[in-house]
């Protein structure tokens, strides 16, 4: 006699692909946030980049402001400094700087364009006298300049009307403005207060 042989009854379960659904859904999330990572860090990229700019710039500045500077100490003292010199960016009164015109870095009138740095930054700068008045001394009828009285040390005087007859020459404030054009349309303006002997 044969051993009947046992029959296992398999019943097949229809596959409803829930699995396969949830994976997709999974997969494009992971590839949103990875997408999202990449720009992420591109942003940053830019920005950082964008700031180290912004930051060359101002130390360009800086070299506009030198120049200005260097410009007053060579006329100091002199009747240079009491008339409008536009050819050379120099206002003997407190005439307010063309922002446009700075930061475009190009020629124009009453202002000094220096050569590109090899950042490609361009400076231009404006010198202006403290003064209500051009082409005055600072002792003038009706002249009122920032000034600091030479020697003291003490300032207070500074845009009295009627002038302060001083027993020496007081010292004069200048502002100097640089106006800095560089790469990727980076704009930037930087202003000193400069005091020279009259």
């Amino acid at each position: 006699m044969h051993p009947k042989p046992i029959r296992i009854a398999v019943t097949a379960r229809r596959q409803r692909g829930v699995v396969l659904f949830i994976a997709l859904i999974v997969l494009v999330a992971m590839t949103l946030a990875g997408i999202g990572m990449i720009r992420s860090v591109d942003t940053a990229n830019i920005v950082a980049g964008n700031l180290g700019f912004k930051q060359a710039s101002i130390n360009a500045g800086d070299n506009g402001v030198e120049q200005g500077f260097q410009w007053l100490l060579k006329f100091a003292g002199s009747v240079t400094l009491i008339n409008d010199s536009p050819t050379d960016g120099y206002y003997s009164s407190s005439k307010n700087p063309d922002w446009d015109l700075l930061g475009a870095g190009t020629a124009a009138a009453g202002i000094v364009v220096l050569p590109a740095d090899a950042a490609g930054n361009i400076v231009s700068y404006q010198i202006s006298r403290m003064c209500n008045l051009p082409s005055l001394p600072f002792d003038a009828t009706g002249q009122s300049c920032a000034t600091i009285e030479s020697g003291s040390g003490v300032a207070g005087q500074s845009m009295r009307a009627p002038p302060i007859k001083y027993t020496a020459p007081p010292n004069l404030y200048y502002r100097i403005t640089a106006g800095i054009k560089g790469p990727r349309n980076t704009v930037t303006y930087v202003q000193a207060m400069a005091m020279i002997t009259n």
